[in-house]
């Protein structure tokens, strides 16, 4: 675990960074940077001890931030769709310029996603970190894969024009209380709406926020010059066909879901996690039991109703 630092960490109230940073400012000096454009997520940060500026990474007017920082965890990410441009700015771009301001520290994790991958016809291939790169083609996530490859050529760039150690972390399905994949399947089933899947079976490596605080310290103590590359995701591939009706059962309803292709798009997305187990160790929360505390939280009166014992 870190302990004594001072940690920058950018999109600290995202599903992602917003645990992340609550677990290290225990222990640590932790700021953060993001647009806040919402006054009550800066303050919800601010009350875990985290000290925060409003930075818009789109320009990187980083105003009065200092530089001293020991460790930087840049996790913010751009989904918003429609310019090109504009996702290249913030993704790629403003990577080069947080890790330029923060060229001095000890190490940094640049949050990349198992999105960069070319699609694969075997929804349950698991992509290793030398597999082939390119557009995942969702619609509705057009330029993220896209400008995702751009960032980590930017993060790889940067480590070794700066001589700064460099993790590049390709992250899988997280979730918790604040989002993810199977946790909006889960609002989906509660609230009787049918589910969408792109093919029959849709794969993926689903980890949970707390294994993901718990292998931030590792994943930093692996960053080198040139940059390590490492799939960010969980020790199990799990298809929404089995996650879905494992669901249901905890929260007793019954569910609906509906297969609708996209041609050309990725339909699987598991990452071969043999790397990542040398640098972290396994992970220590199972999808289910990820997933039943998530419902347990969410929805208690349903999983008391329902019994929740599925898949036990």
């Amino acid at each position: 675990m870190l302990s004594g630092e001072k940690i920058l960490i950018t999109g600290p109230a995202g599903r992602i960074a917003f645990p992340v940073a609550e677990r290290l400012a225990r222990d640590n000096e932790v700021w953060g940077i993001a647009r806040f454009s919402d006054p009550k997520q800066q303050a919800e940060v601010e009350a875990l001890g985290v000290t925060t500026r409003k930075v818009d990474l789109a320009t990187c007017d980083f105003g009065d931030l200092p530089r001293d920082f020991t460790y930087v965890l840049h996790i913010a990410a751009n989904f918003e769709q429609g310019s090109y441009d504009r996702a290249i700015t913030i993704n790629a771009e403003a990577c080069g310029f947080v890790l330029e301001h923060c060229r001095n520290a000890k190490a940094a994790l640049v949050m990349s996603t198992l999105s960069v991958y070319k699609p694969h016809p075997d929804p349950w291939h698991a992509f290793a970190e030398d597999d082939a790169l390119g557009d995942i083609m969702l619609p509705g996530q057009e330029t993220y894969s896209i400008s995702k490859n751009d960032e980590e050529a930017v993060a790889r760039y940067c480590a070794r024009a700066f001589n700064l150690p460099v993790t590049i972390a390709r992250m899988g399905a997280a979730y918790g209380d604040r989002g993810g994949v199977p946790v909006f399947h889960m609002h989906d089933l509660a609230a009787g709406r049918t589910i969408t899947s792109r093919s029959d079976p849709l794969p993926y490596s689903p980890i949970h926020v707390d294994d993901i605080a718990d292998m931030i310290a590792p994943l930093l103590g692996a960053a080198s010059v040139p940059a390590t590359i490492v799939n960010f995701c969980g020790d199990e591939a799990v298809a929404v066909q089995q996650w879905v009706p494992y669901l249901a059962d905890l929260l007793g309803v019954t569910p609906q879901i509906a297969v609708k292709p996209i041609p050309g798009a990725s339909v699987g997305s598991v990452g071969d996690v043999t790397k990542r187990l040398a640098i972290t160790g396994p992970c220590k929360v199972t999808w289910q039991e990820g997933l039943k505390r998530l419902a347990q939280q969410l929805y208690p009166g349903h999983v008391q109703r329902s019994g929740a014992h599925a898949g036990e």
